[in-house]
């Protein structure tokens, strides 16, 4: 920061920073096509577990204090991996990294993933009855509907119908073709 007093006025500037002051991920990113070099750091960053599968990336400001540039820089730069499938944007959440087990950047998912895990390593045989929503809730620390929404994702895949008035049941399927049998 530098202040300066003119006609008896102070006013404050940020300067940009110099060769002696780099950034801290590898120096201050100059020239053209900054964008593809801010993709390729973030790239980086995720594929090193700096950014694991489901965690949400440093806000875009922040990463424009990071990297020295503008917003529409560094929206460029992620729109890349975005493209790639390392990322998604969640409303309300951020950008989230993806990778085996990140799918789930919605609760539903990481519900729906739990539930299907167990259906296919046969820990809820064909015709077991789910847990209930209410112990679905408690587990997960999720709303009523959130719930909702991952068992109607399951039924939607064919691995759980609905019975009114009893619960839920595993579906007769075969992981072999992924069919009912």
């Amino acid at each position: 920061m530098v202040s300066r007093e003119t006609c008896g006025l102070t006013w404050t500037s940020c300067l940009m920073p110099t060769v002696a002051e780099p950034m801290s991920a590898g120096g201050w990113l100059t020239g053209g096509r900054v964008f593809v070099r801010i993709a390729d750091r973030m790239r980086e960053r995720i594929r090193s577990g700096e950014f694991a599968p489901g965690q949400v990336l440093p806000s875009e400001a922040e990463l424009c204090r990071e990297f020295g540039v503008a917003r529409n820089t560094v929206r460029r730069g992620l729109a890349i991996l975005e493209e790639e499938r390392l990322l998604v944007t969640v409303p309300s959440k951020g950008r989230v990294v993806l990778g085996e087990g990140a799918a789930a950047s919605y609760r539903y998912r990481l519900i729906a993933g739990w539930l299907r895990e167990r259906i296919e390593r046969r820990e809820f045989a064909p015709g077991d009855l789910l847990p209930s929503e209410a112990a679905l809730r408690r587990r997960f620390g999720a709303s009523r509907n959130t719930v909702r929404r991952a068992l109607a994702l399951l039924e939607q895949e064919g691995l759980v119908a609905a019975e009114h008035g009893r619960g839920r049941f595993v579906q007769k399927w075969d992981p072999r073709t992924s069919q009912d049998v």
